[in-house]
């Protein structure tokens, strides 16, 4: 299964590289997208080259999206109809839909966290008013993956790994990481 990462200029940097390097590690096949050119500037000055743009992208081969939070970063996803779209059809088959930090307000706009669980960076909250809003660090509901921040990308990816893969596999990674939560 390919999970995608999407990037916008003002994304967390640590959220995506995280999510990159633990899935990698399992053996999990990632592409970054981005929305205008390979080239994007997080949200603390880091380029990032992203692997295509979106529109070389084949949503037939996608099973599941990563959304990185910060700020514009996710906000620019947000007001992006091919990234709302990606993730409807996502939900649509039960594929894997994640978000972090601020990007969880991309799931609200599209409409696919409505009365389920999800938790975001403190203060995002109030944008996700059609969900029940928890304050865990990371919450999952079936396909759907929320997570409070940067502070906890590592256990967020992690426990995708675990979903997508399986639990052994991300004990192992946890071991060899030296992660102690």
């Amino acid at each position: 299964m390919k999970v995608i990462i999407p990037l916008a200029n003002g994304c967390e940097e640590i959220e995506v590289i995280t999510n990159i390097d633990v899935l990698r590690r399992a053996g999990v096949e990632v592409e970054t997208i981005s929305l205008k050119g390979l080239e994007v500037k997080g949200a603390h000055n880091i380029i990032i080259k992203a692997d295509k743009k979106i529109d070389e992208l084949n949503i037939e081969e996608v099973g599941g999206i990563i959304l990185p939070g910060g700020m514009p970063g996710a906000a620019n996803l947000r007001d992006d109809k091919r990234i709302i779209n990606i993730v409807q059809k996502l939900d649509q088959k039960d594929g894997l839909i994640a978000a972090i930090c601020a990007a969880p307000i991309v799931l609200e706009a599209a409409g696919v966290i409505r009365d389920r669980p999800a938790t975001s960076y403190p203060g995002f909250g109030q944008e996700m008013e059609s969900c029940t809003y928890l304050q865990d660090r990371v919450v999952v509901d079936d396909n759907l993956i929320t997570g409070r921040g940067p502070g906890v990308a590592l256990e967020f990816a992690l426990k995708i790994v675990e979903l997508l893969v399986n639990k052994e596999k991300a004990e192992e990674i946890k071991v060899e990481m030296i992660s102690n939560f």
